[in-house]
């Protein structure tokens, strides 16, 4: 693992966003024992999609994997929130993808790919997860893709 994500991070050209207000009776992330869950993240910058659609149709797969990267960071930071200091993960357990798809998508895992991809960067091997990739018929607000991540921290 990276001996400061937040370091590895800003060499990849990423600044952790702040952390996405809920839109519903939830919380970004919870703290259960040595394990951090986050809620689903969508793709926010500076508070807005930065595009919307179905992949395969409105929205490329490569620009979908960009996004996906995006909804990583955001998970990223709802952790952070949550105990203080991305140096406290051990490891990214699992990262769940869901992908807006049009009817004849089939590659929900390169999509997902953006967020397994980003996470490996940052932690290294800690970074080396499970994950399903879903494809689905819509997300919030018209969102291409949706990830959230379970995380093992100190």
């Amino acid at each position: 693992m990276a001996a400061d994500p937040e370091e590895k991070l800003a060499e990849l050209g990423h600044k952790l966003p702040d952390v996405a207000k809920p839109a519903g009776a939830y919380v970004p992330a919870l703290r259960n024992g040595s394990l951090v869950y986050t809620s689903g993240q969508l793709p926010f910058v500076d508070g807005t999609l930065p595009a919307t659609g179905k992949v395969g149709a409105e929205v490329s797969a490569e620009r979908a994997k960009e996004l996906a990267g995006l909804c990583a960071l955001n998970a990223l930071a709802a952790v952070k929130a949550e105990i203080g200091d991305l140096a406290k993960v051990r490891r990214v357990v699992k990262v769940l993808a869901f992908v807006a798809s049009d009817p004849s998508f089939t590659a929900q895992p390169g999509v997902a790919n953006g967020a397994s991809e980003l996470l490996g960067a940052v932690f290294g091997d800690a970074g080396v997860h499970v994950r399903s990739a879903v494809g689905v018929a819509v997300l919030p607000l018209d969102s291409p893709v949706e990830v959230e991540i379970t995380v093992e921290v100190e």
